[in-house]
């Protein structure tokens, strides 16, 4: 079985899982969020009464995308999540946060795009809710640092 989204004469396909094993799989992935102080102080105190609670929406808004993640990327499988969980850890001398997700499922192909996605949808989301007091919020370092599960087994990104 080959692993190649691409077949011998270089056209798209999905690949084929279906005689994979079924295992226990999860991926974590981060990014960062960059903001004027004053930003991040709204935000910390649940933002404005006119668009809400950006941590409690962007959590939202990353579980949502995980989910929908073989929509928007494509030859994705669609997967059954058995969880997602979304952490936002604010940094206030360097006025960030850092954005976390972990997913998790049971099956034949891992979660690492999901958790990709939770965390890229989860950090927009906030940039939404605080664009119109800071437009110059940076979003950086979107990376997978951890996979569990499959044939090649867990992986970590360095330090």
């Amino acid at each position: 079985m080959s692993a190649s989204h691409f077949d011998e004469s270089g056209r798209a396909r999905m690949v084929d899982v279906g005689n994979k094993e079924e295992t226990d799989r999860a991926a974590v992935a981060c990014c960062s969020m960059t903001m004027l102080p004053e930003t991040l102080r709204v935000i910390l105190e649940g933002g404005t009464a006119k668009k809400g609670n950006p941590l409690e929406t962007a959590r939202l808004a990353g579980i949502m995308a995980a989910k929908k993640t073989w929509d928007l990327i494509p030859l994705c499988h669609p997967i059954q999540i058995n969880s997602v969980e979304i952490d936002i850890e604010p940094d206030e001398p360097s006025s960030s946060l850092r954005i976390r997700s972990r997913v998790k499922t049971k099956g034949r192909t891992g979660v690492e795009m999901e958790a990709l996605t939770a965390a890229s949808v989860a950090a927009l989301t906030v940039y939404d809710m605080v664009k119109s007091m800071d437009r110059g919020v940076v979003i950086s370092g979107l990376r997978l640092l951890e996979k569990t599960g499959g044939k090649s087994g867990t992986w970590r990104a360095e330090d």
